[in-house]
């Protein structure tokens, strides 16, 4: 029996971009992949994974891209669930706003890069060159907020107690955009960064239950700064409209 990879015609060798389909967001995702193909020197080169909780949503890509290459996989919504605490912002809670940090489990092991969008955001070059970053040896590429105050992000809990706060103890602080992310899964899966990721969260969730405080404001992006200490790089070529910013 031929593997997955295979049977889908889903080279290494390809464009892989990892979108989420979500029915409250489903318009930004159909455009984000028009937006890919349209700008693409080689569109029949990009293969989409698109994650999904939905598994009816499938079929509004079969229409909407009847030649679109593409896989999806189910993301069980209670595999985060009992992870995530109350936000700043609703959207940040749903579950399927974690599902960028499982990629290197959902996706086939013949996938060794990957690019993660955001469903909001629109490509407005050829995403080969996004594709060809030079990550260095590292797990992520992502875009960095240069002047961002990184350390509002942060509870005075966090900053108060010397293991937390030596987190960063010789590292440079860094605020960078999980929206956008070139993500090397071997090393990902090397380094296990998603329970990293899963243990941060606990910390967040069981200072919410206890009374002890919170010790970050935001969903998922506090962690991925934790994880990625030392693992990222933040200059990424390729050019991605974020509704007023263009990264290039």
């Amino acid at each position: 029996m031929r593997s997955p990879c295979r049977r889908l015609g889903m080279r290494p060798s390809l464009v892989h971009i990892a979108i989420t389909l979500d029915e409250d967001y489903l318009r930004g995702s159909v455009a984000a992949v028009h937006s890919v193909l349209r700008h693409a020197l080689c569109p029949e080169n990009v293969f989409f994974h698109f994650l999904l909780y939905d598994n009816s949503l499938e079929s509004v890509i079969h229409t909407s891209f009847p030649a679109l290459r593409f896989k999806a996989y189910f993301f069980n919504p209670d595999k985060v669930r009992g992870l995530i605490s109350t936000s700043v912002r609703l959207a940040l809670e749903h579950p399927l706003n974690y599902a960028r940090n499982y990629l290197a489990d959902m996706l086939d092991p013949c996938v060794r890069r990957v690019i993660y969008l955001d469903s909001d955001l629109v490509v407005v070059d050829d995403v080969g060159k996004l594709w060809r970053t030079d990550l260095r040896g590292r797990s992520v590429g992502a875009p960095e907020y240069r002047h961002a105050n990184f350390t509002k992000y942060f509870t005075e809990r966090f900053w108060l107690d010397p293991k937390l706060a030596g987190t960063f103890t010789g590292r440079k602080a860094c605020y960078f955009n999980t929206g956008v992310m070139v993500i090397d899964l071997e090393r990902w899966r090397l380094f296990g960064h998603t329970r990293q990721i899963e243990r941060w969260m606990e910390v967040q969730k069981a200072g919410s239950n206890d009374g002890g405080g919170r010790i970050y404001e935001l969903g998922s992006l506090p962690p991925s700064c934790w994880f990625s200490q030392g693992t990222w790089r933040r200059s990424i070529s390729g050019g991605i409209n974020m509704g007023s910013e263009v990264i290039t």
